[in-house]
């Protein structure tokens, strides 16, 4: 049992915990949520002894093991099969001590203990982990010293996962996995026999993984029993009573003043007016949660092409004199909203390349619409950053026109305030430098956005933000995630990279996960859809949905209007507009299309609600 009584901690004078206090049983798998800055990784860190506590108590059962993601593992000549296998000291110790005892009884004990703790079995649960987390029989000979370090911390997730420490603490676990390795991690930790305690903000994870929410918010610690749904709707809740009474106390604190201003100077009034100011000073102030403020992503919107704006025919595209991906015959339009699937080493990264022009195809033909622009963001792009240059520098070589107050205005646009914009950016969060390279990458309105694991270090509002963003975007959007939640509210289409090829996919993402663990689809789904009562979470998945839909049905019935008014003119049809007539006429027909994808994905939602009767 971990148990946190009454901490208090501070950092540089400002306070992180005061009178924090929450007891963890053992087994329980706890989601570690609240925003970015409040003091999550702190906590760990003061549970594994790293710092000293200022007040208060934190016990841990004797004897329990505390394991973590160590921050990197090493460039080291160790094969990663042995560098996981070393992370389980005690047997390593053992087997060590096998080879030089000599003394019957401890030779007895090695054995009895080796056994106990399935030792002959480990290089295969090794093995296992490493390949969950996407790495193949031939990784797991090369030593780490071949490897980056996004892929070294892998190993080191799949070190401590091996070692089966009592208490787990997972900081961002699935910030340097792709989609197929978060959902492995998901499925390894529902299934994991001792305490875990994880931070994240990946919903899909809280949602699956878990079984209780521990919220770190006001410098207190509480803890909601239920997934990351459940935790949302039980605190929106809460927040509503508190705001509730902070009405009435506000009222009544008004009424008060009220007739103390009016009867303070009246010598008949004056004590009942004392009387009153005393009734003020006593009233406790309700204290509502501080809410993150939804900071928006404004992308800027630009101006419609004629469909399509990239055409792929039989391209094929790779790296020197080796081909990665073949017979690609693709089609991009300006609505299309696209999520790349497929596992590690299969094209994902290669396929983005050869869209955004970074890779020049080695066969086939490739035609980009001709003012086509394209924005590009992912995580390496983060490293690119100037460090000791502010954001407000950033854009100003971009846009060097441009007056401040525009350019502020562009980084308050991202959730960048002043006091950050004119910070250099090796001081800012990972998430501040997130929302600049998202900024960096659309400030010229692409036509295109292609979004590389777009979500790592972005806390839960900022997620949920960057999904409205996407939904009133007017460009098309190819995405590569391991967030389900982001891709299943943004994508509208799916494609596996897959052997060499691109091609639709022609189920769900559900279906694509099941696939991925190997787990079968409830019995009888095909035949017709299943009568069992709906979960929160799938609940709250369609209705997000369904408004995502609607709102993109709304803007595409915008867009036909407008260019139906345009081709309603009948000067339009000059002969010296022709060209032009017909290339509206082109984007009009696409948009009727994309209006019948986004009317469709609608209906599906609103007949899935009415189904289970939501």
């Amino acid at each position: 049992m971990l148990k946190i009584d009454d901490i208090r901690f501070a950092i540089e004078g400002r306070p992180l915990f005061e009178g924090a206090s929450v007891i963890i049983p053992d087994g329980h798998k706890v989601g570690f949520v609240g925003r970015n800055g409040t003091g999550k990784t702190t906590l760990f860190r003061l549970i594994r002894s790293e710092l000293a506590l200022e007040g208060g108590n934190i016990s841990i059962n004797r004897g329990v093991r505390i394991g973590g993601v160590a921050q990197e593992v090493p460039g080291s000549e160790t094969s990663l099969l042995d560098t996981v296998l070393e992370a389980d000291t005690e047997r390593a110790s053992l087997l060590a001590e096998a080879e030089t005892a000599t003394e019957p009884g401890r030779i007895a004990d090695i054995q009895m203990r080796l056994a106990d703790i399935d030792a002959w079995s480990a290089e295969g649960r090794a093995s296992s982990i490493l390949k969950g987390l996407g790495f193949g029989q031939k990784d797991q000979a090369m030593p780490c010293s071949a490897f980056s370090g996004g892929w070294r911390m892998r190993v080191a997730l799949a070190g401590v996962l091996f070692s089966a420490p009592d208490l787990l603490l997972l900081d961002e676990p699935t910030n340097y996995l792709d989609l197929e390795g978060a959902l492995w991690l998901e499925s390894y930790l529902a299934k994991y026999p001792h305490t875990v305690v994880t931070i994240s903000h990946d919903r899909g994870l809280l949602n699956r993984a878990v079984t209780s929410i521990l919220h770190l918010e006001d410098r207190k610690l509480t803890l909601y029993q239920g997934n990351y749904d459940t935790f949302a709707e039980t605190r929106t809740a809460r927040l509503a009573v508190a705001a509730a009474e902070t009405r009435k106390q506000d009222a009544r604190r008004a009424h008060l003043q009220s007739f103390v201003d009016r009867f303070r100077a009246k010598a008949s009034k004056a004590t009942q007016a004392q009387s009153r100011l005393k009734m003020i000073a006593k009233m406790k102030p309700i204290t509502t949660p501080a809410e993150a403020a939804l900071k928006k992503f404004t992308f800027p919107t630009p101006e419609e092409l004629s469909p399509p704006i990239i055409n792929l025919e039989s391209a094929s595209v790779g790296y020197g004199d080796t081909t990665v991906l073949s017979k690609l015959s693709l089609r991009i339009d300006q609505d299309d909203r696209i999520a790349l699937l497929g596992m590690n080493g299969e094209g994902k990264s290669t396929l983005s390349k050869l869209l955004s022009d970074k890779l020049v195809p080695m066969g086939g033909r490739v035609t980009r619409a001709r003012k086509l622009r394209i924005g590009y963001f992912a995580q390496h792009q983060l490293d690119e950053l100037h460090a000791d240059e502010t954001p407000l520098d950033h854009i100003k070589r971009i846009k060097p026109g441009e007056t401040p107050a525009k350019l502020r205005a562009r980084l308050a646009g991202f959730g960048i305030g002043a006091e950050q914009a004119d910070t250099i950016a090796g001081k800012l969060s990972g998430g501040q430098k997130a929302r600049l390279s998202l900024l960096l990458a659309t400030i010229h309105a692409p036509h295109l956005l292609i979004l590389d694991e777009p979500t790592n270090h972005l806390d839960m509002e900022s997620r949920e933000a960057l999904i409205e963003a996407l939904a009133a975007y007017t460009g098309a959007v190819i995405l590569v995630s391991h967030d389900m939640h982001l891709l299943s509210h943004v994508a509208d289409g799916l494609w596996l990279v897959k052997d060499g090829r691109v091609a639709p996919y022609e189920d769900d993402l559900e279906a694509y996960r099941r696939m991925l663990l190997d787990t079968p689809a409830p019995k009888g789904e095909k035949q017709k859809p299943a009568k069992k009562k709906a979960s929160r979470h799938d609940v709250a998945e369609l209705r997000q949905t369904a408004a995502s839909a609607e709102a993109r049905v709304e803007k595409l019935n915008k867009i036909r209007t407008k260019l139906a008014a345009r081709l309603a003119d009948p000067r339009m049809y000059d002969d010296a507009r022709k060209s032009e007539a017909e290339d509206l006429q082109k984007t009009f027909a696409e948009v009727e299309t994309g209006l019948e994808r986004a009317e469709a994905l609608w209906m599906r939602a609103l007949e899935r609600l009415e189904q289970i009767g939501k």
